[in-house]
């Protein structure tokens, strides 16, 4: 199995077209588009999705008020002011680093994973593809890419 990497370069260089004629030019290909913030691929490739699978990445607090008992803690720790003086999380401003999980006096704070993406099997007209979505102003793009790329060489080992 060869392996070609096309990294880096600013937005518009042509990674994205110089990928497909490799692609096109290919006797045997799978495709991964590890651009999970910006993918554009299955823009020239037109994809046909085979799978698609929920990316689930950091957890946002959640503070459960029957258990709170509002010592403040959550507050004084919160680098990101998401905890409101009514003891409400901001969702927008979470961070989700989970000091206010791991330091609360009274553990009245969830930290439920949440959906920050999708990522996809696909087939084109040149081989199998995998590439994904990370979700807007979503976080965890690098753990996104580890999975998409994991996923294809899998396929690609199991295809030769």
């Amino acid at each position: 199995m060869k392996e070609l990497v096309i990294i880096s370069g600013k937005g518009g260089t042509g990674k994205t077209s110089l990928t497909a004629a490799f692609a096109s030019l290919a006797e045997k290909a799978l495709l991964c588009d590890a651009d999970v913030d910006a993918a554009d691929l299955h823009l020239l490739l037109q994809p046909k999705v085979l799978e698609t699978h929920d990316f689930m990445g950091g957890g946002i607090a959640s503070i459960r008020s029957d258990d709170c008992i509002e010592c403040g803690t959550c507050r004084d720790l919160c680098h990101f002011d998401a905890i409101s003086e009514s003891f409400q999380v901001d969702q927008i401003n979470c961070e989700g680093c989970g000091v206010c999980v791991d330091l609360c006096p009274e553990s009245a704070i969830d930290f439920p994973i949440q959906k920050c993406g999708e990522w996809f099997i696909s087939d084109t007209r040149y081989g199998p593809m995998v590439h994904a979505k990370l979700g807007i102003a979503e976080d965890n793009s690098g753990k996104l890419v580890a999975e998409i790329r994991k996923n294809a060489r899998n396929i690609a080992e199991e295809d030769n």
